[in-house]
Formats: C-alpha cells, sequence, structure tokens
C-alpha cells in the first residue's frame, strides 16, 4: 500500500504519528504540488492524505487517479473534494478530526490581527527599527462596536473576548435570531447596520454556494473609514476585488487576512502589494497541538479502512 501526505508546509507530519504501524510505503509530499500536475505525481498511490482544502480534488482530478482507493482529509468536512466523484469511483473519503481543545485557535489569530491593526504594532515596531518614536496614536477598545459575521462557535469565542475589553458586541447572518444572539451574549442587528456602525468586523461563517460573496461590495461601501474588518474563515465569503479596491483607495482604515481565494498565496499576488492589510499565512487551525490529533486520526482511518471497516466516511 502506498500513502501519500500531502501539503506538509512545516515539514512536520513524519514525527506527528506511528506512521511505521502502517507497515506501508509513506511519501510526504512539503511542496505544494500544482493543480496541473496533481494527478500524474499522485497517480501511483492507493491512499492520500489532504490537509484540509490546501490541494483540490474535483472529478477531472480524480477520474485521473484510478488506483486510489482511500482519500483522507483532515477535518470533517472538505469542499475541495468532489464527494460523488469519489463514490462514483470507489473511493471511501474519511474525515480526520483535530484536537476540540483547539478550536478555539482561530478566535485567538482573529484577536492577533485585530489587536495588531487597532494598535498600529506593525507599523510602530518597523518604526522603532527605523530609530523613531511615536509615530500614531492608537485608540481604545473599549466602547468601541465589534460586528461578528457570524455566530457559532468561533463567533462566540470572539465576541466573549470583545465584551472583556469592554466593546458592545453586535452580530449578524442570516439564520441568527434574537434568541440566539441573547444566549451569546451579544445583539442581533441588520446586516445594514452591522457594516455601516462597527468599529471591528470579523467574519465568522462556513463558506456555501448560500454564503459565498455574502460580505458583499454594498456592504463594505458602508463602513466606517475607521473600521477594520478580519477574516480567519474563507476568502470566498467576501467579494476579494471589491474590498481591496476600498484599502487602496484608503476607503477602510485596515484589514486582517488569513485566508485567500488562491492557497499558497502566490509569491506574486496583489494581495500581497495591497496598503493597509494584515496578512497571515492560513495559520488559523495551524496549531502543534491540533496537528497532532489529525495525524494521529489519519493512522486510524487508514488502519479501520485496511481492516475493512472505514470510520468516519464522508461520502
Amino acid at each position: 500500500m502506498r500513502i501519500a501526505v500531502l501539503d506538509d508546509y512545516l515539514k512536520v507530519a513524519p514525527n506527528m504519528a506511528k506512521w511505521d504501524s502502517l507497515n506501508a510505503d509513506v511519501s510526504f509530499f512539503s511542496e505544494y504540488i500544482q493543480p496541473a500536475d496533481l494527478a500524474k505525481t499522485l497517480e501511483s498511490f492507493d491512499v492520500i492524505v489532504a490537509m484540509r482544502e490546501r490541494s483540490a480534488f474535483p472529478a477531472t482530478v480524480i477520474k485521473a487517479l484510478p488506483k486510489l482507493r482511500l482519500l483522507i482529509t483532515t477535518g470533517m468536512r472538505n469542499s475541495s473534494v468532489d464527494m460523488v466523484a469519489c463514490r462514483a469511483q470507489g473511493i471511501d473519503v474519511c474525515g480526520a478530526p483535530g484536537d476540540p481543545k483547539s478550536t478555539g485557535a482561530t478566535a485567538e489569530l482573529a484577536w492577533s490581527l485585530l489587536l495588531a491593526l487597532f494598535k498600529q504594532i506593525p507599523k510602530e515596531a518597523a518604526n522603532m527599527q527605523k530609530g523613531l518614536w511615536q509615530t500614531t496614536m492608537p485608540p481604545t477598545l473599549e466602547a468601541k462596536r465589534l460586528g461578528l459575521v457570524g455566530a457559532g462557535h468561533l463567533g462566540q469565542c470572539v465576541g466573549r473576548v470583545g465584551l472583556a475589553f469592554g466593546m458592545e458586541v453586535v452580530a449578524w447572518s442570516p439564520n441568527l435570531t434574537e434568541e440566539r444572539a441573547a444566549k451569546a451574549g451579544v445583539k442581533l442587528v441588520s446586516k445594514q447596520e452591522l457594516f455601516a456602525t462597527s468599529d471591528a468586523i470579523s467574519v465568522h461563517m462556513v463558506l456555501s454556494d448560500r454564503s459565498r460573496g455574502i460580505v458583499d461590495a454594498e456592504s463594505l461601501q458602508t463602513m466606517k473609514s475607521t473600521a477594520y474588518l478580519i477574516n480567519t474563515s474563507r476568502a470566498g465569503l467576501i467579494d476579494q476585488p471589491a474590498l481591496q479596491k476600498l484599502l487602496t483607495e484608503g476607503k477602510i482604515a485596515g484589514a486582517g487576512l488569513d485566508v485567500y481565494d488562491a492557497e499558497p498565496l502566490a509569491a506574486t499576488d496583489a494581495w500581497r502589494q495591497t496598503p493597509r492589510t494584515l496578512l497571515t499565512p492560513h495559520l488559523g487551525y495551524v496549531t502543534p497541538e491540533n496537528f497532532a490529533v489529525f495525524y494521529a486520526n489519519v493512522v486510524a482511518d487508514i488502519q479501520a479502512w485496511a481492516a475493512g471497516s472505514p470510520i468516519r466516511v464522508l461520502n
């Protein structure tokens, strides 16, 4: 049995699970495989381990992998895998959940971006290296309004921190009710009010056909010129050209982004040169605690499948 473990950018996978217990030929790929090369590179493997949605497996790629019998994704959902095509070809797709205690890692990153922007830390740190002193006057968070687009688990984590800072926390999503908002300790407002009145907006929704582009150009254009936008969820939730235009024109104060339409982000991508941004390379779920559990569950998935009783089947 040949196993391919993909997108191990940090070269940590070999030491995070008992791969030798599988008695298999395991290959680790630390470099991103370009989509055009994916099928040719992986055509000889029986099992493929995908790290979340880093590499996509549409029907065209699936059909070009005749030996593939098991595809595992870390996490329990992966919109980049064509589940129907896999089932049609007799391929089991299994999920490998991460550390349940690490679910707040994305919320921590959202706050890291928000605080760094609000307090002008990147600019002041760079200016200190240049020999300058006090070049900005960062405002306080207390009494400012934090708007949450989505008030599920991660949105609530972010909201609780905002409340601890003395912020007014409001939320909106298509299905959010006043009762659910109250239970989360936040105030339900309209989408228009959230974008027009918030001093910081953090996006926390699952990307789907319904939610794609939910943060549209009209909403972005109503934001205060002093407001910041944070996105640690998925790039597709936001109208990217509209956001880039506002930032370039200085119509909003800034954006903290951890997710992009194409990942890894190309070295020449326009986002890398867009002003008023603080960019991180999709670090929201990248923690040693999370990866250790991811890969341990991957090994368990392969063992169960090899024994004829696959677990956590997604298709």
